[in-house]
């Protein structure tokens, strides 16, 4: 039975849940200073205990909720004691505290409970395909094909929230203190020249498609053309593409663009952007955020967003190896850009066996065609390692005090041109610190959060189908460096982009630039030097050749973030509904057939593969 004294309230405040709701109070929000009040409550029974209490529970918490014994109340008992897990009920109640040694320190609630009066049973809940319970492990799939069960776990929950607070902080840095403008761009557009695979959406005119965009990059260019001076958006973006744990089809991201402002403007925005909306809970970030270049980046950690909650550096032995008798290495060196570099893991040697070794060398093998060399330090300061043989007592000491190694630690070794050596073994830093930590070896702080900028990123870089072809690093749109800008036209892979990248412990979480704001100089990167179509952009670049200002942005990828903030091994625990590896939806099984007579208007028909041929 419903409480005849429930009142509904009109007034709240931002964190009132109770207003305007069947509710007066929370689950999670009863404490000692509540004792005596009369309250109802409404939620999912997450436990029944035998005929003692129910363990009632809503997004904010978990309230004990006492069954009464009384004969009078047996109607109340019986319809308690019959509830099914997850049914959804509403209670009305007085508030009473626990009995000496029966409060539970484990939950925020555990002080009080709820002695039931009346109970309204506003759903009956039937057999799940899992509990409700953040201990039961449920694989990936069965969670996405019951998203709607797996959000009420108590960390799904925390993850949106904290999700939704963030943007809301957001939004009140960037509107509120920057004069920033909320502006909304179309997701129906046209084809973007080079860059990721786009989403088709076919039109009624025959032959004719749009294109879901990859990001709203020419809209908001044309925003700044436009005089909007100040625009931000949390945009969702599209990328046909298969899903990995930090990226899928569709996401999000916090898309930020400005006029007359430089690099350090824009970095400067978004490190108080970070700093101002960062939860309280994480601590406190300090800015200015470091910066490091691309090519420092590649030469200290082999890859473009490093990790730098650890050490274990590259290390370059090309002098060393200079006049090696060891063949292998001999032809190495003698390749264009040919070098020796190495990382020392520490205290490798002793928690790295035969099994992590060889899936070391598996890694170089399989994704970079190299061999691996593997030396050990022993205990008395020796390498162990077929390399030994060329080395003479001296140069091996000279190879311990250049690679920072003393007892216990291991060398990875690796010989070639130096745009392979560097990402292969920056892959294999990576790798290593996962297998240490495996082993109950932490290398890297994982409750620390490392923010970095990096900068002076190549503007152009070879095809790798086509290497006598130029493509962008970033996207067509980036201004060369002013110091660069020289040799656009004689030297264009030497030139430097106003690019930068902000990298979250190892992840790149934000990518931005100053932007081409001069037509004639838009025109030749697109025509002479990308060899792309320039009248797929014809309206940007008559555009820019309307007075457009300078200006630069970046978009930071809310998924991304928040998984970093929380922990999460996959962006797929932040997103409400996300996507499937293979980016389905296997809840509602999209993408779906349709029929050939609802595929008429679009005059397009389905060119069937052959049985045993993949689609």
């Amino acid at each position: 039975m419903r409480s005849p004294n429930i009142e509904r309230q009109f007034t709240s405040t931002a964190t009132d849940h109770g207003s305007l709701s069947l509710r007066s109070h929370t689950c999670g929000e009863l404490r000692a200073e509540h004792v005596g009040q009369e309250v109802t409550l409404c939620g999912w029974v997450q436990y029944l205990r035998k005929d003692l209490f129910v363990i009632l529970r809503d997004f904010s918490g978990l309230t004990q909720v006492l069954i009464p014994h009384d004969k009078s109340q047996i109607q109340l008992k019986d319809a308690l004691c019959d509830l099914p897990l997850e049914s959804v009920i509403q209670v009305t109640g007085t508030v009473r505290p626990r009995p000496d040694g029966q409060d539970n320190k484990r939950m925020a609630t555990g002080d009080i409970e709820v002695l039931a009066k009346s109970v309204e049973i506003l759903n009956l809940c039937n057999k799940l395909p899992f509990e409700i319970k953040d201990f039961v492990k449920k694989s990936e799939s069965l969670r996405m094909q019951y998203r709607y069960l797996d959000l009420r776990s108590s960390q799904m929950q925390r993850n949106l929230r904290l999700r939704s607070q963030l943007v809301m902080k957001m939004r009140e840095y960037l509107c509120n203190l920057h004069g920033f403008v909320d502006v909304e761009t179309p997701t129906l557009f046209k084809r973007t020249p080079g860059g990721a695979k786009e989403f088709l959406v076919p039109s009624q005119e025959p032959g004719r498609f749009y294109s879901l965009p990859q990001s709203p990059q020419q809209f908001k260019q044309l925003l700044m053309v436009a005089g909007i001076d100040r625009y931000f958006q949390v945009a969702r973006c599209y990328r046909d593409e298969g899903s990995k744990p930090d990226r899928q089809p569709e996401f999000t991201q916090v898309d930020i663009e400005m006029s007359f402002v430089d690099q350090a403007g824009i970095r400067a925005l978004v490190e108080g952007l970070m700093q101002y909306s960062w939860p309280d809970d994480r601590g406190p970030l300090k800015v200015p955020f470091p910066c490091m270049t691309y090519e420092e980046a590649m030469r200290d950690y082999g890859v473009d967003k490093p990790d730098t909650r650890f050490n274990m550096k590259l290390v370059d032995l090309t002098e060393l190896f200079r006049h090696t008798d060891a063949e292998f290495l001999r032809r190495a060196l003698s390749q264009t850009h040919g070098c020796v570099q190495a990382i020392c893991v520490p205290q490798g040697a002793k928690h790295l066996k035969g099994k992590e070794l060889d899936s070391l060398k598996q890694t170089a093998k399989n994704q970079f065609g190299q061999e691996l060399s593997v030396m050990l330090v022993r205990a008395d300061g020796t390498l162990k390692s077929p390399l030994g043989r060329f080395l003479s007592e001296t140069a091996s000491q000279q190879l311990l005090q250049m690679a920072g190694a003393g007892a216990g630690d291991l060398l990875l070794l690796s010989a070639g041109s130096l745009n392979v050596t560097r990402p292969l073994l920056g892959k294999l830093r990576l790798q290593c610190a996962e297998l240490l930590g495996e082993r109950g070896v932490s290398v890297r702080e994982s409750a620390a959060f490392h923010f970095l900028w990096v900068l002076d990123f190549p503007l152009f870089l070879p095809k790798e189908a086509q290497p006598g072809e130029l493509e962008s690093a970033h996207h067509p749109f980036t201004a060369p460096a002013p110091e660069d800008a020289h040799l656009l036209h004689t030297q264009p892979h030497k030139v430097r982009g106003q690019h930068y990248d902000l990298v979250l412990n190892g992840s790149e979480i934000g990518g931005g630039s100053i932007r081409i704001h001069r037509a004639t100089e838009q025109l030749y990167v697109l025509q002479h030097i990308l060899k792309e179509d320039p009248s797929l952009l014809a309206h940007l670049l008559e555009a820019l050749d309307s007075g457009a200002p300078p200006h630069g942005g970046i978009a930071l990828g809310l998924d991304r973030l928040v998984s970093i903030m929380v922990g999460a091994p996959s962006i797929r625990d932040v997103i409400a509904f996300p996507k499937s590896f293979r980016g389905h939806d296997l809840m509602s099984h999209a993408p779906d057939l349709v029929s050939e007579e609802e595929l008429k208007p679009y005059h397009i028909s389905v060119n069937w593969p052959a049985t045993g041929e993949e689609s």
